[in-house]
């Protein structure tokens, strides 16, 4: 049909051998004490390290793309080299947040429509985020929740939580021993 974005789901059945090869992308609410701030997180598929996130009471494009831009700034993939993976939500969609992918050359994938096992990794950030840290947690306004979610993100989930696929590593000792590895 006319007017539909087509965008296949590039990401099937890989399996990132490095870093940088495939991010995966997801947005989330956290409810506060009397509304509502959404997270939008990119993770490395390689090493599950969240890479890029963004914390703001908007659901636009705008809080997308401000965790793009930070995981772009923070890892600088080289152009041509990347694959992006979101579900099919409206931000991903958007022709600004199309065009900063096309602006880096940065080949972007989606899910297939109402398929939530396509995006598993970043789900299962999510999963663990609201458990590990948002529920039973009063968050009482925006800078407060922002604060708590920036330090699990940064100082927990990537540097200490152990992931069982990462051989009970944390995403940052992965990536070190991969740096590692491959330098000798």
């Amino acid at each position: 049909p006319s007017g539909v974005l087509v965008v296949p789901n590039l990401v099937r059945g890989l399996v990132p051998s490095a870093p940088d090869q495939i991010w995966v992308a997801d947005i989330t609410y956290v409810h506060l004490a009397k509304t509502f701030a959404y997270l939008a997180v990119i993770l490395d598929a390689f090493s599950r390290k969240a890479v890029g996130w963004a914390f703001e009471d908007t659901l636009d494009a705008s809080l997308a793309i401000a965790a793009l831009e930070k995981a772009i700034a923070a890892r600088k993939p080289a152009p041509g080299s990347l694959i992006h993976h979101s579900d099919r939500g409206v931000q991903y969609a958007s022709i600004a947040y199309r065009q900063r992918l096309a602006d880096r050359d940065i080949t972007i994938s989606m899910s297939r429509p109402g398929n939530p096992f396509d995006n598993a990794k970043a789900e299962s950030f999510m999963k663990t985020l609201k458990a590990e840290q948002v529920n039973g947690r009063a968050s009482t306004d925006l800078g407060d929740a922002r604060r708590h979610i920036n330090s699990f993100i940064a100082e927990v989930y990537n540097k200490e939580r152990l992931h069982s696929a990462l051989g009970y590593q944390s995403p940052l000792e992965f990536e070190t021993a991969f740096a590692q590895n491959k330098a000798r």
